[in-house]
């Protein structure tokens, strides 16, 4: 019989010590136009990701799983539930629209757009050290 107290303290122990990736719901033009405006000061990530698609799902898991940059912002957005917004995104920034899809905004300009299995934490990580 297993020692379902000894699984618990090492399940406990694997949450406390993993890395969870802070997600800010970005669900609004207003919510993009902070965004904006926030990436004058400091660059932004949105991740766009479509709960329908397997692909999408391996990307956010490797985001997920990777370290990202305390300081730095990352956005997700639900392709599915705010497919205009993500409409929106590609105008104003002057890109196709992907999915998933990952965005680096700095100074009010996406300076870096990956999608696919090109998305990567140590690229955005490199992109954000350029811009």
């Amino acid at each position: 019989m297993p020692d379902y107290n000894k699984i618990q303290t090492l399940q406990s122990l694997i949450f406390k010590s993993k890395q969870f990736m802070n997600w800010i719901p970005l669900c609004s033009a207003e919510e993009l136009e902070q965004l904006i405006r926030k990436s004058e000061q400091q660059p932004q990530v949105i991740f766009k990701h479509s709960t329908r698609c397997s692909i999408s799902s391996v990307a956010k898991s490797r985001l997920e799983k990777a370290e990202a940059p305390a300081e730095i912002p990352f956005y997700y957005l639900d392709l599915i539930s705010y497919r205009p917004l993500s409409n929106s995104i590609a105008e104003r920034f002057g890109i196709e629209h992907e999915s998933p899809q990952v965005l680096v905004i700095k100074n009010g300009q996406c300076v870096y757009d990956e999608s696919h299995m090109g998305i990567d934490m140590e690229e955005i990580k490199d992109q954000l050290s350029l811009n």
